[in-house]
């Protein structure tokens, strides 16, 4: 069964519960969304307020996914640039989808469900994503019509001796 998305939702103590734990539990799995396992609530909780921040000043949106139980699923945030020569494109940041729905397709169905949101909003002709080398991402971004356009080798540092590429992919929406 797919999942319904909606953008911008209202921040209620169900979802910020909900966004906590999808975003430790994708960490745990060993999802390169800004942390590496073992992971706490505690320890995302200070990650989420900082995006919901960036919504209340209006910088962010939020597309979320919920499953058929009304769970948080999948998530992605929608960040405007702050340079005004750049304002014709966005970032997509904590692209996630939980780890008891991957291999479902919901993960395209996230990549989808943003561009749309993203053709949405006026002005915008891009989107712009970074992901983490060493785990096949840029893979999965390039099937979704993502494009790598850069690469930072050795910018992400998971432990000590094991740096990552920081891979830069764009999605034009024309």
């Amino acid at each position: 069964m797919p999942l319904t998305f909606t953008l911008d939702p209202a921040v209620t103590p169900d979802l910020r519960d909900g966004l906590l734990d999808l975003w430790t539990d994708v960490s745990n799995a060993g999802g390169a969304v800004g942390f590496v396992p073992p992971v706490e609530r505690e320890t995302v909780r200070p990650e989420l307020l900082k995006h919901f921040t960036a919504m209340a000043e209006g910088w962010t949106r939020l597309l979320v996914g919920h499953d058929e139980q009304g769970r948080v699923a999948a998530t992605a945030f929608l960040t405007f640039n702050t340079y005004r020569l750049m304002a014709h494109w966005l970032w997509l940041y904590t692209v996630m989808v939980h780890p008891r729905h991957q291999g479902k397709g919901y993960g395209r169905d996230l990549l989808a469900a943003a561009a749309d949101a993203a053709r949405g909003i006026e002005g915008i002709g891009a989107v712009r994503l970074t992901c983490r080398g060493g785990l096949g991402l840029e893979r999965f971004y390039a099937s979704c019509g993502y494009k790598e356009v850069g690469r930072i080798p050795g910018a992400i540092r998971v432990a000590p001796g094991d740096d990552r590429d920081d891979v830069i992919m764009l999605l034009p929406l024309d």
